[in-house]
């Protein structure tokens, strides 16, 4: 792995970095790399859109075709739950390998381009929306619904709108209590912050803070809320105060805790895969939690 050691933390104050290393590259020469994931086998997967292919950091095929698969997670039986970019629908992969479509159509129209997902440790899914995989966005002649949107897939497999108003919904992730949730609109250039209420409704959405561009997000055990932008990976404490920027040799996308300890942060940007060793410990996703 080559390390990228001109890379530094442009730190608020250099006593609060939660970053505790450089910027290493992991692998790289991709199309677009997306929704990383780090599985229980100590194994990183993440999505190359165009490629239509799921790849691991050691440039093995993991699944292709993906449906030019975006965001990944895993549920609470380590099923792994993506977004279909391509197919426009949210996809479960059951243990035999076997395809089930969890989500499609709302309200009989099909949905935009599945973007990011994560799963409640109810089991209740949440994903984003929004037009990116049709050209044109929502003024595409395919495009049925005509608006972005963010839903929720409850316990009865039903599909639920919860936000429409967003402009680009986009990464989301969970407090450490999961009564709250984050999610990005990148055209708006906010992450917003939603309770999480009875029945896994959203409700009471503030404005956490303002970023520009926006993407993939994460959140570690101490409740900060690490996120992809335009500008590097930005770092905020539970108060929506910014800790850190992170800067990066190409423009992040996305993001996801992995390694043994769960300190390391694994980021897609553009046409590569880069990590960094923090000094926190990262949510996992419903199907790494121990």
């Amino acid at each position: 792995m080559t390390l990228i050691s001109l890379l530094t933390c442009l730190a608020v104050g250099a006593a609060e970095s939660l970053v505790s290393g450089p910027v290493e590259l992991v692998c790289d020469n991709f199309q677009f790399t997306e929704g990383p994931l780090y599985l229980r086998d100590d194994k990183l997967i993440f999505s190359d859109i165009p490629a239509d292919t799921i790849f691991t950091a050691y440039r093995e095929i993991y699944r292709k075709p993906s449906g030019q698969s975006n965001g990944l997670t895993l549920d609470s039986k380590n099923r792994l739950i993506c977004c279909e970019h391509k197919t426009r629908r949210v996809t479960r992969t059951e243990e035999d390998g076997s395809i089930t479509v969890l989500a499609e159509k709302y309200q009989n129209k099909r949905l935009n381009s599945p973007n990011d997902v994560v799963v409640h440790s109810s089991g209740t899914i949440y994903f984003t929306d929004p037009p990116y995989g049709l050209p044109g966005g929502l003024q595409n002649p395919e495009c049925e619904l005509g608006f972005s949107g963010v839903y929720k897939i409850d316990l009865s497999g039903n599909l639920v709108l919860l936000d429409k108003e967003l402009v680009t919904p986009n990464g989301l992730a969970f407090s450490p209590d999961e009564n709250n949730i984050y999610i990005a609109d990148t055209q708006n250039k906010v992450l917003f912050r939603y309770d999480v209420v009875e029945e896994g409704n959203l409700a009471n959405k503030t404005t956490f803070c303002s970023l520009p561009g926006p993407d993939g997000l994460k959140v570690d055990n101490d409740g900060n809320v690490w996120s992809t932008a335009s500008d590097g990976l930005r770092i905020y404490n539970p108060s929506g105060e910014l800790i850190e920027t992170v800067a990066f040799p190409e423009v992040p996308a996305n993001c996801a805790f992995g390694a043994a300890d769960s300190k390391t942060l694994f980021v897609t940007a553009r046409k590569s895969v880069y990590k960094i060793q923090t000094l926190v410990v990262g949510i996992q996703p419903a199907g790494n939690r121990k």
